[in-house]
């Protein structure tokens, strides 16, 4: 008696232990994205802030200095070092932020002083370490798709 209330017990249970599996794991993606069990990672995330000598150009200077960046951005994400990048909308002094995958403040701290407008001055970033989705990995296979006119 004492097994057969085991065993239904151990099959009520059945259910609740086959809901906690996901049946649509990739092992395979996940290796290649470097996710966690819990499909995240870690990365280094930079706040774009207006630089101190933002006033110090003219617009033609801070075209090229902005055409530098943009080729820094492209360069660090054809690399697989920066997963995103983007401006702020009406942001004030902040200006965008870049998503590192890198796992250390200092590999995000040597990447953004390679970038014309940090060295310009005209921006500077404040880093933090960030726990998010691997996911964002695979932005770099689906971005090309999806741009008609290229920075």
């Amino acid at each position: 008696m004492k097994n057969l209330i085991l065993t239904f017990g151990f099959l009520l249970c059945l259910p609740a232990i086959s809901f906690a599996q996901n049946s649509e794991y990739d092992s395979a993606l996940v290796k290649k994205l470097g996710a966690d069990d819990y499909g995240m990672k870690r990365y280094v995330m930079a706040f774009l802030l207006a630089g101190d000598r933002v006033n110090e150009y003219s617009k033609e200077e801070r075209i090229e200095i902005q055409k530098g960046h943009m080729a820094n951005i492209n360069k660090l994400a054809e690399e697989g070092k920066l997963v995103l990048a983007g401006p702020f909308i009406d942001g004030g002094d902040k200006r965008g932020i870049f998503i590192f995958d890198v796992t250390t403040k200092s590999e995000a701290e040597t990447l953004t002083n390679s970038d014309p407008a940090v060295q310009a001055g005209v921006l500077k970033m404040e880093l933090v370490e960030w726990y998010g989705s691997a996911a964002l990995g695979a932005l770099a296979e689906i971005y090309p798709k999806l741009q008609k006119v290229k920075f």
